[in-house]
């Protein structure tokens, strides 16, 4: 659904006329315009080199497109993969793009090939690098015929066949395209500091990548009625995985607002217990346990420590400290600000997490995944300390930045976490007092039911003694 542009929208795009593109340790979000407006490199978390999405075009994008056409014909992605092809059909003849990040080898790679259909299609590109949120411009020189951007600790390497002209601190080309005929351009981020890296062989690596996800897709187990929609979400599931540590981010962008115009524009690059632990659900019920292993070692590294230092989120690689700060020289998703990048909800006391991330292990055990001691281990310590602090005020599942309540989402969960616990002992054989857990889930059962519930209205609320619901 492409939509009429949106009012206050700088380059037109809505939010749903984007696709994303990844290699399970960063994306890039394309519009229908083949404009990528958001890449971060070289992870998730990484100050973005294309940042129109929250900004402007000055704030750096990459577009690729028939000349004088303002969107795409139609698009989709090849089969069971994340490789993008967008069509340009024009009166002379018809060109397809292909988008796609290839497994990463020593550094990030992003790859479009324009590929002739039909006829003959001219094209044409612009590019603007902008490092660290947009601010950066970097110097840009040409070495052997292509392109190298340097800017701080970032460095970019463009390579092509297609010469591509400077000025006004931008690199445009006009290029024409025959049918049969392919032309790719390779985009290869690295530290500034270290030599130009080995350039990898784009065709040769779109083969790779399709294998890659064809091969991962042929692992699900889903045999429903609804296979094309639920192997999607899957295969976006996946690309929401940072792949060197296991860690699974809530989202690949930052600051794209709750309402339009809001100030609820949060940094969602992170990786919430929470919504983890729902990821993992869905991709061990497919089928998927080596993920769920995966995240379960990424979660013993990030919480251990002492029980009561267990956080609401952490960083890909289990980091804990994400000060919050605003970047005041973007203008925000369609004039939505400010925008924000890292997350202060880190320090938050959410309780519901323990629920989720003891039912998600318990999930993945039940689904296949290996028994593992430590792990139990370090959860039921955590559960100790949990046991003693469940009955107290917390920010709860929407993040409030105010008093903190007793809110039932939270309280519910916490007899989520006590009743996985029973099962994990009875239906599992793990060691553990079955009694202690049971009195705490009907204990906690109890409370929501006493204070949580209002009888006038048959309904539980929001927290103990509100009207919300």
């Amino acid at each position: 659904m492409s939509g009429q542009p949106a009012p206050g929208s700088v380059t037109g795009m809505r939010i749903e006329d984007y696709a994303m593109i990844g290699d399970m340790q960063s994306a890039a979000l394309i519009g229908r315009d083949g404009s990528i407006d958001w890449l971060c490199l070289p992870r998730f978390d990484s100050p973005s080199c294309f940042t129109r999405l929250l900004g402007d075009e000055s704030n750096g994008f990459w577009r690729l497109a028939a000349a004088g056409h303002e969107q795409a014909t139609r698009r989709a992605y090849v089969e069971d993969t994340l490789i993008l092809e967008t069509v340009w059909e024009t009166p002379t003849g018809a060109v397809k793009v292909i988008d796609f990040m290839p497994s990463r080898h020593a550094n990030p790679d992003l790859v479009r090939i324009v590929e002739g259909l039909s006829g003959t299609v001219e094209m044409t590109t612009e590019i603007r690098i902008r490092f660290d949120y947009g601010r950066i411009v970097p110097w840009v020189r040409r070495s052997n015929g292509h392109l190298h951007a340097i800017g701080g600790p970032d460095s970019v390497w463009i390579h092509s066949g297609v010469p591509l002209h400077g000025g006004d601190y931008r690199h445009r080309a006009t290029f024409t395209v025959a049918a049969g005929e392919r032309v790719p351009f390779v985009f290869t981020w690295h530290p500034s500091h270290e030599p130009e890296p080995e350039r990898i062989d784009p065709l040769e690596q779109l083969a790779e990548t399709r294998l890659l996800w064809e091969e991962w897709v042929s692992r699900c187990g889903y045999r429903g009625p609804w296979r094309d929609a639920v192997v999607r979400s899957l295969i976006t599931l996946k690309a929401l995985t940072y792949s060197p540590t296991g860690g699974i981010v809530a989202a690949p962008t930052t600051s794209l607002p709750e309402h339009l115009g809001g100030v609820r524009n949060w940094d969602y690059r992170y990786c919430w217990l929470r919504d983890a632990s729902m990821t993992l659900d869905a991709l061990t019920g497919a089928g998927y346990v080596e993920e769920a292993d995966a995240w379960r070692s990424w979660l013993l590294r990030a919480i251990a420590g002492r029980p009561e230092d267990v956080q609401v989120l952490y960083g890909v690689a289990g980091e804990r400290r994400l000060p919050e700060m605003t970047l005041d020289w973007l203008q925000g998703y369609e004039d939505s600000t400010p925008v924000r990048i890292g997350n202060g909800a880190a320090t938050q006391l959410q309780l519901d997490i323990y629920g989720e991330f003891v039912d998600a292990l318990y999930q993945a055990r039940k689904q296949g995944m290996a028994p593992d001691d430590h792990a139990w281990a370090l959860v039921t310590k955590v559960m100790e300390f949990f046991e003693h602090n469940w009955d107290q005020p917390d920010e709860g599942l929407w993040e409030v930045r105010g008093p903190r309540r007793h809110f039932v989402h939270s309280k519910v969960m916490a007899w989520v976490a006590a009743d996985r616990m029973v099962r994990v002992i009875e239906e599992l054989g793990r060691r553990g007092d079955v009694e202690r857990w049971r009195a705490l889930r009907d204990r906690i059962h109890a409370e929501v039911c006493d204070k949580g519930y209002d009888p006038v209205r048959n309904t539980f609320t929001q927290s103990y003694g509100s009207r919300e619901l």
